[in-house]
């Protein structure tokens, strides 16, 4: 596997350990926000995090506004956020009907290890996804996570409309 080139040089995130870090860790985060600030500010706090990391992901990448034909959208996300990138998510496919959209993700880092049943939805990786996406196309979205395999459906699966 041939990770992508960093848009910043490990050793000045970390010397030793460089730029990833457990997913344990991270869904300890999310859980100690939620108890923190309970659940809907933490799902407000965390979206908002993810879109902010997205917009800069994509800025950093030169991309912001070069995703207007949703395939190419989807390409770029895929290379930045799934294997070969930051393994925030996989994205598995864009679809557009009207000024919908559809985002089918697996191994998405916020449902990483939940129970089948689980309640949980994702925030962060939702966020993440719906910054890139807004950067990407410069459309205004509002997003949600819809289905989610934990629950019974087939995939996970984040559904945009634009606002503007």
């Amino acid at each position: 596997m041939t990770m992508a080139p960093s848009l910043v040089d490990p050793n000045t995130l970390r010397p030793d350990l460089g730029e990833f870090s457990s997913i344990v860790c991270f869904k300890a985060v999310v859980v100690g926000v939620e108890e923190a600030l309970g659940e809907r500010a933490a799902r407000v706090a965390l979206i908002a995090a993810g879109r902010k990391r997205g917009k800069g992901l994509v800025a950093d990448l030169g991309l912001t506004g070069k995703g207007q034909d949703l395939q190419d959208a989807a390409a770029k996300m895929r290379a930045a956020l799934g294997e070969d990138g930051t393994r925030l998510c996989n994205i598995d496919g864009i679809t557009e009907d009207g000024e919908n959209i559809r985002v089918v993700v697996s191994d998405t880092v916020c449902m990483a290890g939940e129970p089948q049943g689980s309640e949980r939805t994702c925030t962060f990786t939702l966020g993440a996804v719906w910054g890139a996406l807004e950067a990407l196309t410069g459309r205004k979205l509002k997003g949600a996570h819809t289905e989610s395999r934990w629950r019974g459906q087939e995939n996970d699966v984040f559904e945009f409309r634009s606002l503007i």
